[in-house]
């Protein structure tokens, strides 16, 4: 199994580059485990509306670029469905047994990600209505992965 992390921008903060890494290593014991960044497109100061989507086709080009070839994409959306720890590892195992042997969760930049990157989504996933920093997300997303993996093998760690 391949599981690919595909995320526009770059982890600034070590304390987030360390928490990645930390479940990194944790997740290669039940995988194989790509981390993939793509650049941030700069965002003018007074960017208009039709701006900010010509950014998101950009880094949405950046990300098809990277896309790994017959996989199975989740992306992150706030309008995504909303999945408990165990319904994520579910989905992961569900996948695995009947389905593709790579995964890709796409995180994209500041400003979301453009709608032909959500339009190849077979599952759009959400963690909440509110929005948060791309990278804080990266690390919630390796943890809640790495958490469904601890699901699936009967180990202990998820409560």
């Amino acid at each position: 199994m391949d599981v690919t992390f595909l995320c526009v921008g770059n982890l600034k903060e070590s304390y987030f580059r360390d928490g990645v890494k930390e479940y990194e290593k944790r997740l290669s014991r039940f995988a194989k485990i790509n981390i993939i960044e793509v650049s941030e497109v700069q965002i003018p100061n007074n960017a208009s509306v039709s701006d900010e989507y010509k950014i998101m086709d950009k880094e949405g080009q950046l990300i098809l670029s990277k896309l790994p070839k017959d996989c199975y994409i989740f992306v992150l959306d706030r309008k995504g469905n909303f999945l408990s720890s165990e319904e994520l590892a579910g989905k992961i195992e569900e996948i695995m047994t009947y389905g593709k042997s790579r995964i890709v969760f796409i995180i994209g930049g500041y400003l979301g990600l453009s709608d032909e990157i959500k339009r190849k989504a077979q599952c759009p996933l959400s963690f909440s209505k509110m929005t948060f920093p791309h990278q804080l997300m990266r690390l919630v997303l390796c943890e809640q992965v790495y958490r469904g993996f601890k699901i699936m093998n009967h180990e202990t760690y998820h409560k």
